[in-house]
């Protein structure tokens, strides 16, 4: 069975021109002619130069690469100097020879190749099995990042996981093949051996199939393997919320074998700690900024056994913003909405009972609503202790007034009343009260009576006496009326010592407590 794949046609040349400047032969065109039963009876031989039939245009940018016939694709300057200083063009003209069937004879070539290396190929077998632990080189390169999530404490990311290793079951002569590397189709990654890589800290992360799994496989010709998948990526994050919402996370991302130790298979940062990770540049975050990604490559012991492991820490620090608009600054205003009350009357109960409660109430919806996306952790956050700070505020504002009221009601020191201008006692208050209820009960007794008697027998002086009474009581109504607004007016019993301390003293404690908490959260 054959595996077709895509495949890069190398032309073998002895003169090129050197990057140094040096002068050289230039190259020659060689050109031979191929009938289609010569190819027909090569079969998946070598197919030798035809001066007659294709006439190769090769551009180099260095010396002639030598290679070492014995140890096919091992010697010169190795897979990267060939891919960077090679490349070969070839011209549209093939007299003699179509481009169909040049095509499906090189097509065969590399099916041929395919076949002969997995010849006797053991998949169950790590390479180099039973020699030096197998070096896997890994790198990612982060696409997107989100939603990370405070409640479950988990991040995700859509990222190109890509490993590199070397199989020198796979190598073959770039030379001869005249082929540097071969992307294959996944069924190719069936057939032959790949690490058992796995996240540690990973959760539910899956492949990308849309429209056909994002992977794909190339062979090169020293037995180097590509092998690069695109994965969404969730991973568990310890989060440590003491500052939230001024918080900086630290979230790990571990990369190990499943199975083989450290003895086995090795794994390393491609290139590096410091380009372990790359993160794409229109890449933004919604409520994170990424600060750094440091990486390391540690070993420890599962079970007894040493594991190689590499380790990516996403270092982000959280933006403030959100959390301003939507809980600092409702929390300041309503506390600030408190204080009205000092202003108000304090006849006035019912308004400032009213404002009170309102307040109180708010703050409840705020406390409830400020901790719907985060963890029942055991701790205060930062959030919690500003919102408790101005809960206090507004409570004490409540407090506030039932100590205002209570000396208003029955205190006498904090009251004047100024009896010698405007006089207005209990007792009087008791003596007039008494008089309307006189008036009104001698009314209604003359009114409702019995009429045992004819009305002449009615005494005039006793209805003038009562007439009398009753517009007395009129005026004293009037009267005592009249006195408490002028009272007002002139700002008597109105204002209290408590209320007019509390305008000062709580403005300034809200502002120094302020103060303190942005220096030690900030």
């Amino acid at each position: 069975k054959s595996f077709r794949g895509s495949y890069e046609y190398q032309q073998p040349t002895t003169v090129v021109t050197s990057e140094t400047g040096a002068n050289h032969p230039s190259t020659k065109d060689e050109t031979s002619t191929l009938s289609q039963e010569e190819i027909s009876s090569k079969g998946r031989s070598n197919i030798p130069p035809s001066p007659q039939s294709y006439s190769p245009s090769v551009s180099s940018r260095a010396s002639h690469l030598p290679y070492d016939e014995s140890t096919p694709g091992v010697g010169g300057q190795g897979l990267d100097a060939l891919e960077k200083n090679v490349s070969v063009e070839f011209s549209p003209n093939f007299p003699g020879v179509s481009q169909e069937n040049r095509s499906r004879e090189l097509g065969r070539k590399v099916s041929s190749l395919l076949d002969s290396l997995l010849l006797g190929y053991d998949r169950r077998l790590r390479p180099d099995f039973g020699r030096a632990p197998l070096t896997v080189k890994a790198d990612i390169e982060i696409r997107s990042m989100g939603p990370i999530s405070e409640k479950d404490m988990i991040f995700s990311m859509d990222c190109y996981f890509r490993q590199n290793w070397v199989d020198r079951r796979l190598a073959f002569n770039a030379t001869k093949e005249q082929v540097t590397k071969v992307s294959l189709n996944l069924k190719m990654l069936e057939r032959i051996w790949h690490p058992d890589t796995y996240f540690v800290n990973g959760g539910p992360s899956y492949v990308h199939t849309i429209t056909t799994p994002n992977k794909f496989v190339r062979l090169f010709y020293d037995g180097s393997v590509l092998f690069s998948q695109r994965l969404t990526i969730k991973a568990n994050c310890p989060m440590h919320l003491e500052k939230f919402p001024m918080d900086s996370q630290l979230c790990p991302l571990h990369i190990a074998s499943f199975g083989y130790p450290a003895s086995d298979v090795i794994y390393e940062w491609h290139y590096g700690n410091a380009l372990a990770a790359v993160a794409a540049t229109d890449m933004r975050l919604s409520q994170f900024d990424l600060k750094a990604m440091p990486a390391s490559n540690t070993t420890k012991r599962f079970k007894g056994s040493p594991h190689s492991i590499l380790s990516v820490f996403f270092d982000f620090r959280r933006h403030t913003g959100f959390f301003l608009i939507q809980v600092y600054l409702p929390c300041c205003l309503l506390v600030i909405l408190s204080w009205v009350s000092f202003w108000i009357n304090r006849e006035a109960t019912s308004d400032r009972i009213s404002l009170g409660a309102t307040t109180m109430l708010t703050m409840t919806f705020l406390v409830l609503d400020s901790r719907n996306d985060l963890p029942r952790v055991a701790y205060s956050t930062a959030l919690d202790v500003y919102v408790a700070l101005c809960f206090f505020f507004v409570f004490a504002s409540i407090v506030q007034f039932a100590a205002v009221h209570f000396y208003t009601k029955y205190g006498t020191a904090d009251t004047d009343f100024r009896a010698s201008i405007m006089p207005d006692t209990d007792s009087e208050t008791d003596t007039e009260d008494a008089e309307v209820q006189g008036c009104f009960r001698t009314s209604n007794q003359a009114r409702f009576r019995q009429p045992t008697k004819s009305h002449s027998n009615l005494k005039p002086d006793s209805i003038t006496a009562c007439i009398r009474k009753m517009w007395s009581c009129l005026l004293s109504t009037r009267t005592r009326s009249f006195n408490k607004n002028v009272r007002n007016a002139l700002g008597l019993n109105s204002v209290s010592k408590i209320d007019t301390m509390s305008r000062v003293l709580f403005p300034v404690a809200f502002l120094g407590l302020n103060i303190v908490y942005w220096i030690l959260y900030w």
